[in-house]
């Protein structure tokens, strides 16, 4: 059989089939294997049958090297400002026709457009690479070990490597961070060692088992038959567009009374506090404020008890506080007005209303 021959039936995976053993893995007949194949000549003289002739030719397959690297799902993952342990999860498997070692490596992209969109603008701190260790499909702190290779991954084998990492806290809503997982294929060897990049056998067959490298072209510089595979995911912020305002406007003062009245000592005057989150954002939770009054003012509850999560008419600052949130007389204590508005959803305001005199 020549080596064409041999390669051909190596590639499709189809030898076994053909000598009918066991059905061969979805990579092929194994890397090291003999295939034996022995002709009969069976021929006569005088009418009388002699004794048959056989010929045996003994082929070892090489090493078909292929592996793939795939995220898992086709979205985004969504994260908020500051969160830690944020996930990214990608599938590494072995199509080769041997055991093999992969090395793995995380990087975080630089610009240009995500894999689902929008333009790379920050980077995640702490990038770390993690194994599903339970084979649950989810990352579990303490339990998923950290990897910077697959140990003896046999053929047809599947691992789950997590990419994890801590977003900044000043991320804001709507920006986006691409990460790629890269896996090279390496030489298998003792349980765990890490062995060295493949690389193909060069010239023509030889006797014994020699290596081709057989994976796809994957992103931007990894390239067909290189031994690599690579793919990325990304990051995009789901944040509140939160801010805050504050407006005054004087009731009365002890000259004019209400009627024209001016901001003198004596004056009460109504403050206003504002929480906004602005449309297109994502739901803020725990909202709370808190405003230590000037030194050159009192707080003045006479007539008047603060009102915590009123509504507001118009476009903050410009608009007006209505005085209609709850009556809270314990949102005054030790000089500070403060009270908690709960959750605001995009486009939601809130306020806090409260009166003071000028001394």
């Amino acid at each position: 059989m020549n080596a064409k021959l041999k390669n051909l039936l190596v590639g499709t995976g189809l030898v076994t089939v053909a000598m009918g053993a066991t059905p061969a893995f979805a990579t092929g007949t194994d890397a090291g294997s003999t295939i034996a194949n022995t002709v009969t000549l069976n021929y006569q003289v005088g009418g009388v049958a002699q004794t048959a002739i056989q010929a045996t030719n003994n082929i070892i397959v090489d090493r078909k090297v292929s592996l793939t690297v795939a995220e898992v799902g086709s979205v985004t993952t969504t994260v908020s400002p500051g969160q830690t342990a944020a996930v990214t999860t990608f599938t590494v498997t072995n199509t080769s026709n041997a055991t093999i070692d992969i090395g793995l490596a995380a990087a975080q992209q630089a610009g240009g457009t995500a894999a689902h969109g929008g333009t790379d603008v920050f980077d995640l701190t702490g990038l770390g690479m993690f194994r599903d260790t339970n084979a649950n499909g989810t990352y579990d702190v303490g339990t998923d070990t950290a990897v910077t290779y697959l140990d003896e991954l046999a053929e047809d084998g599947v691992a789950t490597i997590f990419i994890v990492g801590n977003v900044p806290i000043g991320a804001t809503n709507g920006q986006v961070a691409g990460v790629t997982l890269t896996g090279t294929a390496q030489a298998s060897g003792a349980t765990g060692t890490q062995g060295a990049n493949l690389a193909a056998t060069a010239g023509a067959n030889t006797a014994g088992v020699d290596t081709v490298l057989a994976d796809a072209a994957g992103l931007a510089g990894d390239v067909a038959s290189d031994g690599r595979s690579s793919d990325n995911d990304d990051y995009t912020i789901s944040a509140p567009l939160m801010s805050v305002f504050k407006s005054s406007r004087v009731i009365s003062d002890p000259i004019n009374g209400t009627t024209n009245p001016k901001m003198i000592p004596g004056a009460v005057v109504e403050y206003c506090l504002i929480a906004v989150n602005a449309a297109g954002g994502a739901t803020a939770t725990n909202v709370a404020l808190s405003d230590p009054l000037p030194a050159q003012t009192t707080y003045y509850s006479t007539n008047f008890v603060v009102r915590v999560g009123g509504t507001y008419t118009g476009t903050a600052p410009s608009g007006t506080c209505n005085a209609d949130g709850a009556l809270t007389a314990g949102a005054h204590a030790a000089g500070v007005v403060s009270g908690t508005l709960g959750s605001l959803t995009a486009g939601q305001t809130s306020t806090i209303l409260f009166q003071v005199t000028i001394n």
